[in-house]
């Protein structure tokens, strides 16, 4: 996986529905975006059994984010947060298990 240089900006899971996400793919590495796939569906899995918590960075319009939260479920476009909070998988640079 791509690693960051810069600290993200922490960002709260209740905000990042108000945040605007940009259609292009942030990775550029066809294994880092396999990767990102299957850490994905695997937090899924831990947060529906166990509840688990992941920090997931991601980059929005403006800035370089993370997040600490369970992933509910993973489409084919989305990761679910709780409440129906939703990050498109093309902006996740990482996946981090705590």
């Amino acid at each position: 996986m791509e690693s960051t240089l810069l600290a993200p900006t922490v960002t709260q899971k209740e905000d990042v529905s108000q945040l605007h996400f940009p259609s292009g793919e942030v990775l550029f590495n066809s294994e880092d975006i396999a990767s990102r796939i299957i850490s994905l569906h695997y937090a899924s899995k831990l947060g529906n059994q166990d509840r688990y918590k992941v920090k997931i960075i991601f980059q929005d319009d403006e800035v370089m984010r993370k997040v600490d939260t369970t992933v509910w479920a993973v489409t084919d476009k989305m990761v679910v947060l709780k409440m129906g909070v939703l990050i498109p998988i093309h902006r996740i640079h990482e996946v981090k298990f705590l």
